[in-house]
């Protein structure tokens, strides 16, 4: 069992009990995080795909830490023009802890075995005049 999600515009793979790096999310360690943008579900006996997310679905995780990625650093040269740029940068992160995927509900729908009658009144299309508009004609110049 497994579902693809969208968290914070990237794509993960959840199942039940993983613990996922995610970019920071808001909130306090502890707190729920409820993903409601579900691409993908397979629960090994039914796939729903997402047009393009599952409705009705919801998971919740939890927030177990937050954190600050390996340093990364960015250098820029242009070669013969003296010009160099060193910056760094740590991105932060989130541990979000997924521990059960829940399918979603389905509404069921009564089915009738009796065919419904239908009326329709029979309309009698109207006719619109409209006035066509004459297009004049620009005047050509003549090459010589």
């Amino acid at each position: 069992m497994y579902a693809i999600v969208e968290l914070s515009g990237k794509q993960f793979r959840v199942e039940p009990g993983t613990e996922l790096k995610v970019p920071k999310q808001s909130g306090n360690v502890g707190d729920k995080v409820s993903v409601d943008r579900i691409l993908y579900f397979d629960n090994d006996k039914e796939k729903l795909i997402g047009t393009p997310y599952v409705k009705d679905m919801v998971i919740n995780g939890k927030i177990t830490s937050h954190g600050r990625g390996k340093k990364i650093i960015v250098f820029k040269m242009k070669r013969r023009k003296r010009y160099r740029r060193k910056h760094s940068h740590r991105q932060e992160f989130s541990l979000v802890t997924f521990d059960t995927l829940d399918s979603p509900k389905k509404k069921i729908e009564k089915k009738s075995t009796s065919p419904k009658k239908t009326t329709t009144a029979k309309v009698k299309p109207t006719t619109k005049t409209t006035a066509v508009k004459s297009k004049a004609k620009k005047p050509t110049k003549k090459k010589d």
